[in-house]
């Protein structure tokens, strides 16, 4: 769970932007074109990620005008000056950022050198965009147990350096996509904001830190974003007998891979969803919402994602600087947040949630802070980031409000949707994995993987359609328009076995009769589970399972066709199937919500309906992934080789 805290505040914010700002006509004298191919890749991504102008801290020659540290020292003073505080008050620096000055030693111990500060405790959290909140963490646990009473914390990134056209002589001036895209991405900056257990009440408002959430998921993805590895992330920088043939190799380039992204905000708003429904953040209770975002395209996926859990923070509260400030990395919720202070104006009992999602290789962290009166008595009483104030004593006179049937059928959506969400955080991090996902993200998944993979999945396929259909006719009043509904999405399935088996043949399965072919046994246990529980009156749950089995084909199967696709030597039409899902998936689950409305419009006041959605979802859950991890399971019937 996150870290809860009660006696920390916020007292001083500032930032540093090197130079003058940089529009895209003008970024070209900094970042110079590579080949004839760079100003298309330069005008698709600038079209995409929104940023209109950014700063660097090098010269138009490549010169360094200002160090990484020294833009850190930088946001410090200025944060210092914002606090009316002095340097030799700080117990604790603690800095963030994905890359400093010099390899050794940490980027704290760089910077408190830089500000020429009295001894300290310093602390280094080395990272990606996440780094800056990992050091934001260490500082205010520091302060709230009172190790220290004021500390500093500051983000700097200086990627400019990276991105200057003779890093790229040793390749002939060329790169592939995933080295370009990032050229065209990142700017340099630094943030800082001071913690305090000791604050000041001369101030209209203060910034009292709620808690801070930190999760990685690099367990369960490939590398996203990387400095020091080959293009295939197989070899280390440092396993070449010298810096200059890593570097004509490519592995001091800094990369991206673009098809991973998506999967990063999927993985962020669910873990969203799962703080939302632990109670640790209530959605209606957020004035602000400051989300640090690479490209103002995925500003609409992270709302869609939110509105498909039902957790949606209106637009209208988000705040972003990335068109006017560019994107900073660790530095970048700093920035944020320090402008979003100098220009807004929260009032108190306003609520800030600041969210960071890093694409190195998946982690998502969250800041909850309450806007307080000035002159608020400074007390630390312990009560829930996300609770409400103690209520007042009913009125025993008043009269109730009355009963809104659409009001109470949405909050029940919403509940059922973080449950659900919840549940598949944890189900698509378990399937991520298993033996068989893992050899496909290790770069291990062979032919015979694939085959074996269908030969298990056919037969579990097929029997789809049916249990869909043996629900269906079981389903009786009130739910009379779910039967159509499920009836509906059992004809779409009913033939996509053939598409499958027709793949299976054209990746030189051996096997020619379909009926040959068996489950293994998770896939028979969920087979045998599905046709009991659709043989029951009216059996709702079948909902659940539906939400697992399509949400593989819409949210996991995309991820994973590119890595099979890279691997494999298979002409074009032997993934058919799982294009397909990944594409259509999208409406069968649209279907879904509605047979998930029809279900709660008609369910008993203790929600029997939902809590038979959720249980069936999890048991389908635990069954899919032994379906998975059989796969590759010692003692699983091979395919003979045709």
């Amino acid at each position: 769970m996150p870290l809860t805290l009660e006696r920390t505040w916020i007292e001083g914010t500032g930032r540093h932007l090197p130079g003058p700002a940089i529009d895209n006509a003008a970024m070209d004298a900094y970042i110079a074109p590579l080949n004839r191919l760079s100003g298309r890749i330069k005008r698709r991504i600038l079209a995409e990620n929104g940023i209109q102008q950014r700063h660097y801290a090098i010269d138009p020659d490549g010169g360094t005008r200002i160090s990484c540290a020294g833009m850190a020292a930088a946001a410090i003073r200025a944060c210092l000056e914002d606090a009316g505080a002095q340097l030799d008050e700080i117990g604790l620096l603690a800095c963030g950022t994905a890359g400093g000055d010099a390899l050794m030693p940490g980027f704290a111990s760089m910077v408190q050198g830089e500000l020429a500060a009295p001894p300290m405790q310093t602390l280094s959290a080395h990272g990606i965009c996440a780094s800056g909140v990992g050091a934001w963490e260490a500082a205010a646990a520091s302060v709230e147990l009172g190790a220290h009473a004021h500390a500093l914390v500051a983000a700097a990134e200086m990627p400019s350096r990276l991105f200057k056209r003779s890093r790229y002589a040793a390749q002939g001036y060329d790169a592939d996509f995933d080295a370009h895209f990032l050229r065209w991405m990142l700017s340099d900056g630094a943030g800082a904001l001071r913690l305090t257990s000791a604050p000041r009440r001369d101030r209209p408002v203060r910034l009292r830190l709620r808690g801070i959430h930190q999760r990685s998921f690099s367990g369960d993805y490939p590398v996203c974003m990387q400095l020091g590895l080959t293009a295939d992330r197989r070899r280390s920088h440092l396993d070449y007998a010298a810096w200059a043939e890593a570097e004509a190799d490519g592995a001091l380039l800094l990369r991206q891979d673009i098809r991973l992204l998506p999967h990063l905000f999927d993985v962020g708003v669910h873990e969203y969803a799962r703080l939302c429904h632990a109670g640790w953040l209530d959605p209606a209770r957020i004035d602000h919402f400051l989300c640090h975002y690479s490209s103002e395209k995925f500003a609409p996926v992270v709302d869609a994602l939110m509105h498909k859990a039902g957790l949606a923070i209106p637009r209208e509260r988000w705040y972003s600087n990335l068109v006017e400030r560019g994107n900073t990395g660790a530095a970048s919720i700093f920035v944020m947040l320090d402008e979003f202070l100098r220009t807004r104006a929260p009032a108190p009992g306003e609520r800030i949630l600041c969210f960071v999602p890093e694409s190195g290789r998946f982690t998502v962290a969250f800041a909850l802070i309450e806007v307080e009166a000035g002159d608020a008595p400074v007390d630390a009483r312990r009560r829930g980031p996300a609770a409400t104030p103690p209520a007042a004593p009913p009125d025993k006179d008043a009269v109730p409000p009355p009963h809104d049937p659409a009001q109470a059928a949405d909050a029940a959506l919403r509940r059922l949707l973080g449950e659900l969400a919840t549940l598949w955080h944890d189900y698509r991090s378990r399937a991520w994995r298993t033996p068989i996902v893992r050899a496909l993200r290790e770069g291990r998944f062979t032919l015979a993987h694939y085959r074996q993979w269908m030969h298990h999945w056919i037969p579990q396929v097929r029997e789809g359609s049916r249990w869909m259909r043996e629900g269906a006719a079981s389903v009786t009043a009130p739910y009379e328009a779910l039967a159509a509904l499920i009836e509906t999405h059992a004809g779409d399935e009913q033939d996509d076995y053939g598409i499958l088996f027709d793949d299976y043949r054209r990746a030189g399965g051996a096997v020619a009769d379909i009926d040959l072919l068996r489950r293994n046994p998770g896939g028979q246990a969920l087979d045998s589970y599905l046709h009991a529980l659709a043989a029951l009156p009216n059996p709702v749950g079948l909902l659940g399972a539906i939400y697992v089995i399509e949400g593989t084909g819409q949210r996991i199967i995309p991820a994973l066709l590119p890595l099979m696709k890279a691997q494999l030597d298979l002409p074009p039409d032997a993934y058919r199937f799982l294009e397909y899902h990944g594409e259509n998936d999208e409406h069968h689950l649209l279907r879904w919500l509605r047979g998930v409305e029809i279900v709660l419009a008609h369910d008993d006041p203790d929600g029997r309906g939902a809590r038979a959605i959720v249980q069936t979802a999890r048991r389908t859950a635990e069954l899919y992934l032994m379906q998975f991890e059989h796969v590759l399971a010692e003692g699983a019937e091979p395919e003979p080789n045709p």
